[in-house]
């Protein structure tokens, strides 16, 4: 069957858009052939991103689009003839005589049997590629010339080959797309590329080019098959995986050939791999002189502003070489690039080195001062104010966190922020905190307040390291809980998808240290800490709403932790919706107790049993307007099903309230097991709803007594199931 193949050929278009925007061309244009009756299969449709090229190809396209048949109701017969005029226009019909009289039930009406015959598939394309192209959405656009649309950077070429024929598609310069006679253009492609640039158009065609230095001439391409083949003769590697696996495989050679190992960074192997469509890597040398500056600042520079992998020597230190990757086969293989990249990375490297040699001529502590010009958010003071917070709530919170010095906590609080003075960090952002830790040791502070500088950011994402050391705990703590207090006593939550102040990844890093490093802090004890910092600064109502908000949302930020664990949503929620529980070592303890015990029969039997009950309560409570929590009255048992059900009950209550102050939760559940049998036989054998009203209240509180006993442990109406 036949294929589409579309290639746009434009400037340089950025690495970071690149996949997303051959992802959304292929969303679009899948979008476009469903809706006209082209559908295909995910497996038939494939697309690609170079640096100057996105590429699609669909496969197992009809040739035409299928007929339609479609029966439209007009007027009632009889109706006015301006009616019936009206409906023959928009049915596309001459005459009433085209149409039938059908009884409906409600009437005679005019019946209209349309048949639409399919177009021919390639004119389909050209209205859809059109709108695929010409709306096509960028994160960031421009214009050029006077087209009338925007693309990410100044489109050359449409490559568009539907079924071995160029598409008949034409884009103007001015005003929108207008439509085409198909017949004047059977013949596409006629026109070379500087001829249609020249008369203002870009039309489509069977042409494109290679590598813009390697192989810049164009050629025709008759089908996908033919594209994809001729591609790596002319220096493109379409593929970005393949691209990065030829990296990877340079690079590793290379590094293995100098004794050094790579630095992982997927991150820049990504970015570089939509830099070059013919990947070159070539190493260089660091000049010893630089080899002094810390290993942070050398491979961010080298990273951030040169896009170069470092690497390693056998002991993990960094050694004195880069890898870069060029877009380039040079002639004397590669010895002018690398000598041009070593002397940019010299003036790179003295610019660090200068402001890692000035920053230490000043003392950390000195530089707190200068936190005052920064402000940390409008409303909750300057960087100033947030390191004086710190330091006294990592110094409270240090009584949570076995092997906590205070004072060595207060200490590194208070420093925690003041490398953001520093020029180093003033030139690489992402440095903060590292770079802290060098002038600490660089003052001779203790390397556990300098470490903790380092530490205190941390963990910045799942699968970031968790700071294990008794200070950084309570200096990270401290900074996270600060945040969230803050911006949400300010009102400053995080709607929808929308988090621009990180809110959520604080809130998971504060579980992480917490459930990590098995720390025994209330949460809600936790959270007043940290607004007490504030002083006057914070209106006490807004804290109060910020303390009874907080509890939710670091609720579904533990589901969110816990999914991969498969720990169960809805157990988290019985177990927080209890109310007095906040201690997370405690609460997950619970809830592996609790999940353990309902995987089990009588957990499973105990659970329908108390839904049974929660249920009949909640509409006799509804249908008499009151509650029946009073003690049960033992003489106004009859059953023995129900006197067996209570004197249960009263040996279970107090035990299982014990059990869990013991923070023995699974003798709670063995206790709460027990009330299997007796739950069951009295939903067997007893009629709650007696038409005697007080033995019937009796036996509602009875109800009432299964749901406190069960409550204790959790509040199972939240539990599914």
């Amino acid at each position: 069957m036949p294929e589409l193949l579309l290639e746009l050929l434009s400037e340089e278009i950025p690495a970071r858009m690149q996949e997303e925007a051959a992802r959304s061309l292929a969303a679009g244009v899948m979008a476009g052939l469903n809706a006209n009756g082209l559908g295909v299969g995910d497996h038939d449709i494939e697309f690609f991103a170079t640096p100057r090229r996105l590429v699609l190809i669909v496969h197992n396209l009809p040739h035409n689009q299928p007929d339609v048949k479609e029966e439209r109701k007009g007027p009632r017969v009889g109706a006015p003839q301006q009616a019936i005029d009206g409906f023959l226009k928009s049915a596309g019909l001459s005459s009433i005589d085209q149409c039938v009289k059908q009884d409906t039930g409600k009437g005679e009406f005019w019946i209209a049997n349309i048949e639409k015959k399919g177009r021919r598939t390639k004119y389909v394309l050209v209205d859809l590629l059109q709108s695929a192209i010409c709306g096509f959405a960028w994160p960031k656009s421009m214009r050029w010339s006077d087209y009338s649309f925007r693309w990410v950077r100044p489109l050359h070429n449409i490559l568009a080959v539907f079924d071995g024929l160029p598409i008949p598609l034409v884009i103007e310069r001015k005003g929108e797309n207008r439509p085409y006679d198909p017949q004047t253009l059977e013949q596409p492609g006629a026109l070379t590329a500087e001829q249609t640039a020249q008369a203002g158009i870009l039309q489509a065609n069977a042409q494109t080019c290679g590598h813009r230095f390697l192989a810049p001439e164009t050629f025709q391409v008759r089908d996908a098959k033919d594209y994809l083949n001729r591609l790596k003769s002319v220096y493109v590697v379409l593929d970005s995986l393949e691209r990065k696996r030829i990296i990877t495989k340079q690079l590793e050679h290379l590094a293995e050939a100098e004794g050094l190992s790579l630095r992982p960074d997927k991150g820049l192997l990504d970015e570089v791999a939509g830099l070059v469509e013919w990947p070159v890597v070539l190493m260089g040398r660091i000049d010893e002189t630089f080899m002094d500056v810390p290993p942070e600042v050398l491979i961010t520079s080298m990273r951030s502003h040169q896009k170069y992998f470092s690497l390693t020597r056998p002991d993990g230190s960094l050694a004195p070489r880069f890898a870069l990757v060029s877009n380039m086969i040079a002639e004397d293989k590669g010895k002018a690039i690398v000598a041009g990249n070593e002397r940019v990375l010299r003036a790179r490297l003295s610019d660090a080195k200068f402001f890692w040699d000035q920053d230490r001529k000043v003392a950390l502590e000195s530089r707190l001062p200068k936190l005052a010009e920064r402000v940390f958010y409008k409303g909750l003071g300057t960087m100033q104010d947030k390191a004086q917070r710190l330091g006294r709530l990592a110094q409270a919170l240090a009584v949570f966190i076995p092997g906590c010095d205070a004072g060595l906590a207060a200490r590194a609080g208070r420093l925690a922020k003041a490398d953001l003075s520093s020029g180093m960090v003033g030139e690489f952002p992402e440095l903060q905190g590292a770079m802290g830790r060098y002038y600490a040791l660089n003052d001779g502070e203790d390397a556990r307040v300098a470490q903790t500088i380092a530490d205190h950011y941390a963990p910045a994402g799942p699968n970031d390291r968790c700071p294990t050391d008794a200070v950084s705990i309570a200096v990270a703590l401290a900074d996270k809980l600060d945040t969230l207090v803050g911006f949400f006593a300010i009102d400053e939550k995080p709607t929808g998808s929308k988090d621009p102040f990180a809110l959520r990844r604080a809130a998971l890093g504060t579980l992480r240290l917490i459930i990590e490093n098995k720390l025994r802090l209330p949460l809600n004890a936790a959270f007043m800490l940290a607004g007490n910092q504030y002083g006057e600064a914070l209106d006490e109502s807004a804290l109060k709403s910020a303390y009874a908000d907080l509890p939710g949302f670091f609720a579904d930020r533990l589901k969110v932790h816990l999914k991969e664990q498969k720990v169960r949503h809805d157990l988290i929620d019985a177990v927080f919706s209890s109310g007095n529980e906040d201690d997370l070592v405690r609460l997950l303890a619970r809830v592996g107790a609790l999940q353990e015990f309902l995987s089990q029969e009588d957990g499973a039997n105990l659970l329908t049993g108390y839904k049974r009950a929660a249920n009949i309560l909640k509409i006799e409570e509804k249908k008499d307007n009151k509650g029946y929590s009073e003690p049960v009255v033992s003489s106004k048992l009859q059953e023995s099903e129900e006197k067996a059900l209570a004197e249960a009950l009263g040996h279970a209550q107090a035990p299982i309230g014990q059990a869990l102050k013991a923070e023995d939760f699974i003798g709670a559940m063995r206790m709460m097991a027990g009330l299997r049998q007796p739950v069951d036989a009295f939903f067997d054998r007893v009629t709650v709803n007696s038409d005697d009203q007080e033995l019937r209240a009796n036996r509602l509180r009875l109800l009432a007594a299964i749901r406190e006993a069960m409550d204790q442990v959790a509040d199972f109406s939240k539990i599914e199931g």
